[in-house]
């Protein structure tokens, strides 16, 4: 009998993750909460909220759910994969307490000072007079630059990259005394800025069992040449230049392996997809951050390219059988170019009416991250709208042929990148 399993999300991300468990032969039920308009396509859609942690417990128990894949961070750290697992069922992603990798950043930092994985040295304060104090010797007295981190999550904004004492002053403010990030401002760290070249690298991760997955390359700044406020993301591509055999070998025995067997020496084995976010740096790789789950929209370009059944290797995962699965990739690329609604990362609005989709090329894939229907038409609702993704052989192909595509896409104020992958093309 076939297995059923439950996906958690509503993004792009969760979308491309149901549609590659919908091919796998050993998926017959196929359910998403709450999902989207995309989602709804290879999956049945259900009204639970993804932090509803007690309503999905309850919704997987009532329906036998043999596998919960949690797409986002929120329902990790809150502890849902801890609440299914009390039940007996099985579930794709860390515990409360693993999740702390990507929940905690003083945590995250922390350990990879004592077990000596590579990373930005940093000092971590609970008050602002000493923090501040630290910002003026390093950056106006030693001439540093600095960037200041919410400790906890803070819906991708808890990052500033300061130029100048007054900007790291200015973040520290609406950090630890505006609170505009609630409880994870409440303690702060103050870490070196790296210089080098960003890639996302990402893993299974089973107790001290790893098992490397492709590396992407996104672009977060809204408008072309990185110009313009942060965003969740603009593009992606995969697999990224950057990343040669030679430095996955390297990221793999100082990185992942050393934080995985932190983990477990910690008492909280970590077990699901562990991202790491590196900047490659003239002195090798470092890590800038860890997140507990898949990225968004890395996702979108690693899962096309995966040529194995992605439920066998999750399940194997959250079943802690690891070793038994193989995980295999095409020897090709893939570009996600994000279309957003007009305004994001600002205010924007919501219902617009989405058309063209049924005019692509049947090559072509499309990720909903922010859709739904109203009254029979698929109409905007989010920032992040859709992930238009090409496969090719290589970079420049995907490249050239998504961008050829996408203007067959129509809703009112689209906007998109027009040089994702630019950094790619340059080498």
């Amino acid at each position: 009998m076939g297995k059923t399993v439950l996906v958690v999300g509503q993004g792009g991300r969760e979308h491309t993750l149901a549609w590659k468990l919908a091919s796998s032969p050993e998926v017959e039920r196929l359910f998403a909460a709450p999902g989207n308009a995309g989602i709804a396509e290879v999956a049945q859609c259900v009204p639970i909220a993804a932090h509803d942690v007690e309503g999905l417990r309850r919704f997987a128990r009532d329906n036998a759910v043999d596998l919960t894949v949690v797409g986002p961070e929120a329902p990790l750290i809150a502890g849902l994969v801890d609440a299914l697992e009390a039940d007996g069922l099985l579930a794709f992603g860390p515990s409360a307490r693993a999740a702390r990798l990507e929940g905690s950043k003083v945590f995250s930092k922390q350990l990879m000072r004592a077990y000596g994985v590579p990373t930005a040295d940093f000092a971590v304060f609970d008050r602002l007079e000493p923090a501040a104090a630290y910002v003026r010797e390093h950056m106006e007295v030693q001439g540093k630059s600095l960037v200041v981190k919410a400790d906890g999550l803070a819906a991708g904004k808890g990052v500033v990259v300061a130029h100048s004492s007054a900007e790291a002053l200015d973040a520290l403010q609406e950090m630890m005394v505006r609170r505009v990030f609630g409880d994870a401002g409440v303690r702060v760290v103050l870490e070196e800025c790296l210089v080098g070249e960003e890639v996302s690298v990402f893993a299974l991760v089973d107790g001290e069992r790893v098992v490397p997955l492709a590396a992407a390359q996104d672009h977060k700044r809204v408008f072309d040449m990185d110009q313009g406020p942060n965003t969740g993301g603009m593009g992606a591509y995969s697999p990224a230049p950057v990343y040669t055999p030679e430095l996955q070998q390297r990221v793999l025995e100082e990185i992942l392996q050393p934080t995985a067997a932190a983990m477990v020496r910690e008492g909280c084995p970590y077990r699901g997809v562990l991202y790491a976010g590196l900047m490659v740096t003239a002195e090798g790789p470092k890590v800038l951050e860890f997140n507990a789950r898949f990225g968004d929209p890395e996702t979108q370009v690693v899962i096309p390219l995966m040529s194995s059944d992605l439920f066998e290797a999750l399940y194997a995962v959250a079943g802690g059988r690891l070793h038994e699965v193989q995980v295999s990739f095409l020897d090709a690329a893939a570009v996600c170019v994000v279309l957003a609604s007009q305004g994001y990362p600002g205010e924007y609005r919501r219902g617009l009416p989405i058309e063209g989709l049924r005019d692509l090329s049947d090559d072509i894939l499309v990720f909903h991250a922010g859709t739904r229907w109203q009254d029979s038409q698929l109409v905007t609702d989010g920032g992040r709208v859709l992930g238009v993704v090409s496969r090719a052989a290589t970079i420049r192909q995907a490249v050239e042929r998504v961008y050829a595509e996408i203007p067959k896409i129509r809703f009112e104020g689209m906007h998109y990148r027009r040089d994702i992958a630019r950094r790619a093309l340059e080498r």
